[in-house]
């Protein structure tokens, strides 16, 4: 026979990988090597089913965070198994125009040269903004690079492109042509500081410890009913009682049920306002007495439209007071609460002060709290378009998984309000709205008129048909809300509204969209309603709702509460696919939230850390792998003959086969997690510590029958190579980088052919084979049992003891004969008996250690071999110290104050911790009994 090279296969190890894995090395080289090949540009016209993804564009004001990198570890990894699938897939790269970050990180800037916006002029600031994005806003894309985000750079996209700035405008165009966009009063988010509404997502709700005014409206003159003269109000906010309209009350409380209809005298300001019943007011709270005022609270605002109420502002939106505050007009709103109170104190209303923890909504680009404020605004009308998706999602469209996400979807398009998108901000949209002014004064008041169009000149010519021949316009100034053009990103994305488009014929409905449920509503909700009255269709086919990354102490990682963990501090430690397989394999199932362990000293996490590890396993058995292959190159190898297979190739080809199945299942169906615990186990125990150790005297025979070796030996690496280089492909979306590196290495391919873009393996169904795997599960299981008894034993390593194996199940006995040379070199048995009870009993009896597995009872003859009464010595003081720990933890849970008052987890841990004593005592106690 030829024997293996050693000197020739050892320097095709070392030429193909160095020792250590080098992870930031290996994932910038690959990195590169994606891009510059243009591996993931797919074409429209490519075979293959398409499969899109178009990414949550993250704001190009940010940097990498630990969501982002969840998020982006759960898309890559789907789209990469859908490209070994053979799909035409396209993932595209895209980040958010962020209005109110951007402006208010350059209205800082501006504030620390000493000049305001207004000086600026708004080109000039936007020609800053647009400065300020060509320098700065690349950095969040340049980390998501890092992660080795398998998008397509070159279809790379921004919501202030030329191309969605047209889907914008159009968009806006045909919403208003429809009625379904409008411009009105109504109540708004409004942030003093920054002299702009904001949506609800730009609102932080903040619990702060304030006060309850309880004050006196009296009866108005002529209505004294029953002995009452006053109503006792409770309020939050007593600036705001200037504005009153009315004071209601519960129809089912008794208590003022008699006073409906009638009316009372609004005190510091002696407007007669009416009693009214509405459902809304809360029995229990405070008095049970509400007052009205629609103009500064969004509930009021509901209770004022249902009970045909008017609207009093008594606040200007820089926060002071106006003139139908009477004597208190020109004070700021915190300062105007002060003298209200004392006002009313003053002249006998005040009735009592308690001290009150509530939650007030903040401003997150102003930092301070929002005041409900009546504003003109453009609005979109959200029913009509809510009414098309629940009509879709009757017929299953949009798929939420987990399913459960889907009531939450359709309760957010349940008695929906209309949606203000406007936002008095320079960076962003401009709302394609030209007001028709006046030649007289120029201003613009809400019954000015207005055009919609795409462009000025569109404008003009509406104008000249409306109103003449000498039009003056004027662009309204207020860009739209960022979330109007995030709502369009599936399709604004691939061309729409170009009907020609081939990206949108052939990718629109995307395939998936992965995000948090978080913004179900906020960006969920309004992509569908978008994409139904524009496309007709849903965006996508799928949403796959995932939680959100928590600290070591399982609370919400974010900026206030200074918790977050920085991913590129992991993974310049650990490396991109360790933290990427760390975080995927945390999912317990779709939408949970995962907790990551962090040391914020040392900045290690032993979930990264344990990743790592898996990466250095698998690379130092591709090393074994061509040490052992030789220097040949592989293809070489040939096709597996059957006849020639081992019991342990055939039991590793089934559980690959097995593991491809199962795999596959898991990722299609989002169970990522699921399919990186699969994928771990059978690398790290089926291949690592089983296979390659009961293939080692195979590669390097030294039997008498060198032909028989040299069969043995060729099918060995024949197996060794399917096995490894099939999985790494099953690997790969998971651990992209550390996969390709080590399937290069393996196969010799060219750089250019890349594993990324590799068919899966096929499904080798012959291979199969439930019975093989279940009797392995048994050889294993005896093979630890001996090792364990050794241990017990004080056996040295290299110490040559007999084994006995006794078991009345027919097919382990046949396992155990067939791979009795492989048992004897894993636990170094100069002797193997496998026997069936009936044999073991006409045995001759030898002092011998015991251990049972199943059906299986080891024994291992000592005497002899070990100093017997050493060993007796060492199990009687193992069972003292076991006895000794019974008795405490007996009594520690006897102890009714333990029982009773310490935390269900810590009784049961001690309920377990006394289980395992107690069988390890027992175990001592037999084998004290077999030694005698």
């Amino acid at each position: 026979m030829t024997e293996l090279d050693g000197s020739a296969a050892s320097r095709k190890a070392s030429d193909a990988l160095p020792k250590t894995y080098d992870s930031a090395g290996t994932e910038r080289r690959w990195q590169r090597v994606w891009e510059e090949t243009d591996a993931f540009h797919p074409d429209a016209n490519s075979p293959g089913q398409p499969f899109s993804v178009m990414i949550p564009p993250p704001n190009v004001t940010g940097s990498l965070h630990m969501g982002h990198a969840f998020n982006t570890a759960l898309i890559d990894t789907i789209v990469r198994f859908q490209r070994l699938q053979g799909k035409n897939v396209l993932c595209l790269p895209g980040t958010d125009h962020a209005s109110i970050a951007v402006q208010t990180i350059l209205e800082k800037q501006l504030k620390a040269e000493g000049i305001s916006p207004e000086q600026l002029g708004r080109e000039a600031f936007l020609e800053r903004a647009w400065s300020w994005k060509a320098e700065s806003g690349g950095r969040i894309v340049d980390q998501l690079r890092r992660l080795g985000f398998s998008v397509d750079w070159r279809r790379q996209r921004f919501t202030l492109d030329q191309g969605l700035s047209q889907a914008v405008s159009k968009a806006f165009v045909l919403l208003h042509q429809q009625g379904l966009i409008y411009r009105g009063e109504y109540l708004v988010n409004w942030c003093p500081a920054s002299g702009s509404a904001v949506s609800d997502l730009e609102v932080e709700m903040k619990e702060v410890d304030g006060h309850l005014w309880y004050f006196r409206y009296p009866l108005t003159s002529g209505s004294v009913s029953n002995g009452t003269t006053f109503l006792e109000v409770a309020t939050t906010r007593p600036e705001t009682m200037l504005g009153d309209v009315a004071v209601a009350v519960n129809p089912l409380d008794e208590r003022y049920s008699h006073l409906i209809g009638l009316s009372v005298t609004l005190p510091l300001v002696g407007r007669e306002v009416p009693i009214v019943a509405d459902e809304h007011v809360d029995k229990a709270f405070g008095t049970g007495c509400v007052k009205v005022t629609p103009a500064h609270d969004p509930n009021d605002f509901a209770v004022g439209q249902r009970h045909k109420l008017p609207l009093i502002t008594v606040m200007n939106k820089d926060g002071t007071m106006n003139k139908n505050a009477g004597r208190f007009e020109g004070l700021d709103r915190f300062v105007a609460r002060k003298a209200v109170v004392a006002a009313l104190e003053d002249e006998g209303f005040l009735v009592k002060v308690e001290e009150h923890s509530h939650s007030v909504p903040y401003s997150e680009r102003g930092k301070v709290p929002v005041e409900p404020l009546l504003s003109t605004q453009w609005f979109v009308r959200m029913e009509p378009l809510a009414s098309r998706c629940r009509g879709y999602l009757v017929k299953g469209e949009p798929r939420f998984v987990p399913e459960r996400w889907e009531k939450v979807y359709s309760d957010w398009l349940t008695d929906i309000r209309d949606w203000c998108i406007s936002r008095q901000l320079w960076w962003g949209h401009r709302i394609p709205a030209w007001f028709v002014v006046s030649e007289t004064d120029g201003k613009i008041t809400d019954k000015t008129p207005y055009v919609v169009a795409s462009s000025e000149d569109e404008a003009f010519v509406q104008a000249h048909d409306l109103y003449g021949e000498t039009v003056d316009l004027c662009q309204d100034e207020d860009v739209l809300d960022t979330w109007f053009s995030s709502g369009l990103w599936p399709f604004s994305t691939l061309g729409w509204p170009d009907e020609n488009s081939e990206d949108l014929d052939c990718w629109y409905p995307t395939s998936t969209l992965v995000t948090g449920f978080d913004i179900i509503f906020f960006w969920v909700a309004r992509m569908t309603m978008m994409a139904a009255v524009f496309t007709g269709r849903m965006p996508f086919e799928d949403v796959y709702i995932h939680g959100l990354v928590r600290d070591e102490k399982n609370r919400k990682m974010s900026k206030s509460a200074g918790n977050g963990i920085d991913p590129l501090l992991l993974i310049d430690r650990y490396g991109t696919d360790a933290l990427r397989f760390a975080l995927v394999r945390e999912v317990a199932g779709a939408g949970q939230d995962i907790r990551l362990d962090y040391d914020r000293k040392k900045k290690t996490s032993v979930t990264v850390e344990a990743a790592r590890n898996f990466a250095n396993k698998l690379w130092n058995a591709t090393r074994f792998a061509l040490i052992n292959l030789g220097s040949e190159p592989t293809e070489k190898l040939g096709e597996l003959d059957p006849k020639t297979l081992q019991l342990a190739d055939r039991w590793i080809l089934s559980r690959l086969t097995r593991v491809k199945a199962e795999s596959a299942k898991r990722y299609k169906s989002y169970g990522l997690g699921e399919a990186a615990k699969v994928l771990y186990e059978f690398a790290w125990n089926d291949f690592c510590d089983w296979y390659l150790e009961l293939i080692k005297r195979r590669l390097n025979p030294v039997e008498v029958d060198q032909e028989i070796a040299l069969v043995d030996q060729i099918t060995a690496r024949k197996v060794l190579f399917k096995v490894l280089s099939e999985y790494l492909v099953l690997l790969h979306p998971l651990m992209p980088h550390l996969t390709e590196e080590l399937w290069h290495a393996l196969t010799g391919a060219p750089e250019a052919k890349l594993l990324a873009l590799q068919p899966w393996p096929e499904l080798d169904e012959c291979y199969l084979d439930d019975e093989l795997e279940t009797s392995f599960c048994d050889l294993f299981a005896s093979i630890r049992l001996v090792r364990n008894l050794r241990a017990v034993a004080g056996l040295k390593p290299s110490q040559e003891v007999p084994v006995r194996f006794i078991t009345s199940k027919k097919e382990l006995a046949v396992t155990l004969q067939k791979a009795t040379m492989d048992i004897k070199v894993l636990t170094r048995a100069n002797r193997l008996e496998v026997l069936s009870p009936q044999e073991a009993n006409l045995q001759s009896s030898v002092k011998a250690l015991a251990g049972v597995s199943g059906e299986l009872e080891v024994l291992l003859p000592i005497e002899g071999l070990v100093d017997l009464d050493d060993l007796r010595a060492r199990l009687h003081k193992d069972l003292a110290k076991a006895d000794k720990e019974i008795m405490d933890l007996s009594s520690r849970l006897a102890n009714p104050n333990f029982s009773a008052k310490a935390p269900g987890n810590v009784v049961s841990e001690c309920r377990a911790k006394l289980s395992e004593v107690q069988v390890q005592a027992s175990l001592a106690r037999r084998r004290l009994s077999d030694l005698d």
